[in-house]
């Protein structure tokens, strides 16, 4: 089976960090922090239970988006480079799609030659002064079911799609007919290994290519 679109998941898929978990971490809260991320991921919690009081709890500033972006790139996943020059290469239209925050991601983006238009995430708002302020509420990708909705926006033809991911909410894009490839090279998951169509769970991402090409 070959797919012309494929989608990827950022956080433990793209780069091993979970950039949330790690903007907890500059105010002391990683370690509680982690556990609601985790909840979420294993499918223990609704994304959109956690979103917002994460968000509220950590109000990450413009420094701290900053610095979770440098962590993006200097902890990415072995091969994901290669694995997107090889899709690009091939003409296969790429997508990143992420619950995480838009602004730290898009660096990442930009290192593996992805353009803006092609990266799906959750925006963040900032006071003049750089302070938090907000995030995009009606963004799809804050609860549960946005991987789905976007993999539908990305193609009318789910047959033509793969998500590739670490956690239950990429699996929620089987909802629309989409195929998954399970990543559990930085996070291996139960639910994730049980119920994706494909399961890796090698550190690097080039073992996906198998399942795409």
């Amino acid at each position: 089976m070959s797919f012309e679109i494929v989608c990827f998941d950022c956080d433990s898929t793209l780069s091993k960090i979970e950039g949330i978990d790690e903007c907890a971490k500059r105010v002391g809260l990683g370690a509680e922090m982690a556990k609601l991320t985790d909840a979420a991921m294993n499918g223990e919690l609704p994304l959109e239970a956690v979103y917002q009081k994460r968000l509220e709890l950590i109000r990450p500033d413009r420094s701290a988006i900053e610095e979770i972006a440098a962590l993006y790139i200097s902890q990415i996943v072995d091969g994901a480079a290669e694995v997107f020059q090889t899709l690009q290469q091939q003409q296969k239209q790429v997508h990143i799609i992420s619950g995480g925050l838009r602004q730290a991601i898009l660096p990442l983006a930009r290192f593996l030659n992805l353009p803006e238009s092609q990266v799906h995430a959750v925006d963040i708002y900032f006071n003049d002064d750089g302070s938090y302020q907000d995030f995009d509420r009606q963004s799809p990708l804050a609860r549960n079911g946005g991987k789905a909705v976007i993999c539908q926006a990305v193609s009318a033809e789910p047959d033509k799609v793969v998500m590739v991911g670490d956690g239950k909410t990429d699996l929620e894009a089987q909802q629309v007919g989409v195929k998954v490839i399970g990543f559990g090279g930085v996070v291996a998951r139960e639910i994730v290994a049980k119920n994706a169509d494909f399961y890796t769970c090698q550190p690097s991402l080039v073992s996906v290519l198998t399942h795409i090409l």
